[in-house]
Order: structure tokens, then C-alpha cells, then sequence
């Protein structure tokens, strides 16, 4: 079983929540919202994304950034951010099997404070004048090539 987590800092949209939910769920891996979300976790946008999977799903809520961090740090897991802003293509990076995936909210990213912590910065390369790919795409990109390198090898 893998022990890589998806980690989305401050979701705006229940319907990619939840559909993260669902991969990470299919996936055998564990979720960590870090609120506040910009909505009610319970919405019924999330459910129906999740569909029946948010039961199969582990999932844990941090009410701060601090608690979260907390809770990676005493854990010694390594932050891994995927940004628009980083250098370092996906697919060339080395995860680790205890690696946090981090993915930020989808109006703004993530603040500098949060993009300062991470221990690594990746993205996905883009065609020239786009601006993001979904956050639950990336997240299934991003998580399927960690998982390659480190389970499915």
C-alpha cells in the first residue's frame, strides 16, 4: 500500500475535492484538506464527485496551515508543492514513497508563506499562453507518476 498523500490547500471547489477524493481513494492514498475550504465539506457537489468512494477514503481535515505543518513535520514527510511558478518538470523529479503532495487552491495557488515551506517545487509543462490545468487532474498527473517511481516500479 502506498504512503503518498495529496495534500490541497484551501479548495475553492467541492466538485475537484471531491474528485481527488475519489482518485486518492482508488489509489490507496490519503487526503489532508487544509481549511478553510470555500465551502461546507459536507456539500453535496463533493458527494456527488466522490460519489461512493468518500467512504473508502482517508481523509484528514487541518483547521490551519500551522496544524498541518505540524502534523508533516512530526511525521517527517517531504513537501512536495505542484506550482505554475516552479522550474522543475514532473516527470523529472525523484518522489519518494512518503512524499506530500501538495496543490493549492484553485482561484489562487498558494500563498508565498506555503510556497516558501515546501521542500520541492514541480509543475506540469504547458503549452505557452495557458494558465492552469484543473487542480484534480494535475493531482491525478502528479499522483500517477509518484506512485510509478515509487510502488509500480
Amino acid at each position: 500500500m502506498p504512503d503518498l498523500h495529496i495534500a490541497i490547500y484551501q479548495p475553492d471547489i467541492p466538485g475537484n475535492t471531491g474528485t481527488i477524493l475519489r482518485l486518492a481513494a482508488c489509489l490507496g492514498m490519503k487526503v489532508h484538506i487544509i481549511e478553510p475550504a470555500g465551502f461546507d465539506i459536507s456539500d453535496r457537489n463533493l458527494k456527488r464527485a466522490g460519489m461512493d468512494y468518500l467512504a473508502s477514503a482517508s481523509l484528514t481535515r487541518h483547521v490551519t496551515w500551522q496544524a498541518f505543518q505540524d502534523w508533516r513535520q512530526s511525521s517527517d514527510r517531504r513537501l512536495v508543492l505542484a506550482s505554475t511558478k516552479a522550474a522543475l518538470p514532473y516527470v523529472s523529479f525523484e518522489f519518494r514513497p512518503s512524499d506530500v503532495l501538495l496543490f493549492g487552491r484553485e482561484s489562487a495557488g498558494v500563498p508565498d508563506y506555503v510556497h516558501g515551506a515546501a521542500d520541492a517545487r514541480i509543475l506540469i509543462p504547458m503549452v505557452e499562453g495557458q494558465r492552469s490545468i484543473n487542480v484534480a487532474m494535475s493531482a491525478a498527473m502528479i499522483a500517477g507518476e509518484a506512485l510509478r517511481q515509487t510502488v509500480w516500479a
